[in-house]
């Protein structure tokens, strides 16, 4: 190990550093999972209206069947997830952006658009971001069929879902 002098005159073992070539620092990482939750829109009308988000996804970790993806989430598709990893991982779940109970009073009531205000929409989106990428970043959770389900199915048929952990082909 080398040492370094500093200032006071004692020494600090510094682990010895390999060089790396540039090629290397530009290279993709081994293992990545990148998630990015994108392009809020509203649909409907009256108490009809919802709000969903794009949920991208691109990984070269083998457990996740598809390498790329892009689905459609509304929250209370991410309260499903939060609660179906609750269920069966043995991972401390992190909490999804709040409710927002009083935007939901009926907009006579209110001098703004509530939970369909741009402002808000932006604000649950980043804490939507931030939710799923806490959890998939997590070993136990990438086996969990749930997520893979989130992330990669196009639609979540909640009455043919079965809990379970993802097995590698």
């Amino acid at each position: 190990m080398a040492t370094v002098n500093t200032d006071n005159s004692r020494a600090i073992a510094r682990l010895p550093t390999k060089a790396i070539s540039l090629e290397d620092r530009y290279d993709p990482p081994a293992n990545f999972l990148e998630i990015d939750v994108v392009n809020p829109e509203t649909h409907g009308f009256g108490n009809k209206r919802y709000t969903d988000y794009e949920i991208r996804m691109k990984t070269n970790l083998p457990v996740f069947r598809l390498k790329e993806a892009s689905v459609r989430r509304r929250y209370s598709d991410f309260e499903w997830l939060r609660r179906e990893l609750e269920r069966d991982s043995k991972i401390v779940v992190p909490p999804l952006p709040g409710k927002a109970w009083q935007r939901q009073v009926p907009g006579f009531l209110r001098r703004d658009d509530g939970i369909f205000e741009d402002d808000f929409i932006e604000e649950r989106r980043k804490g939507l971001e931030q939710f799923v990428n806490k959890v998939a970043g997590h070993p136990l959770a990438q086996n969990e069929r749930s997520l893979h389900v989130f992330l990669q199915e196009t639609t979540i048929d909640f009455d043919k879902y079965i809990p379970g952990k993802v097995r590698n082909s």
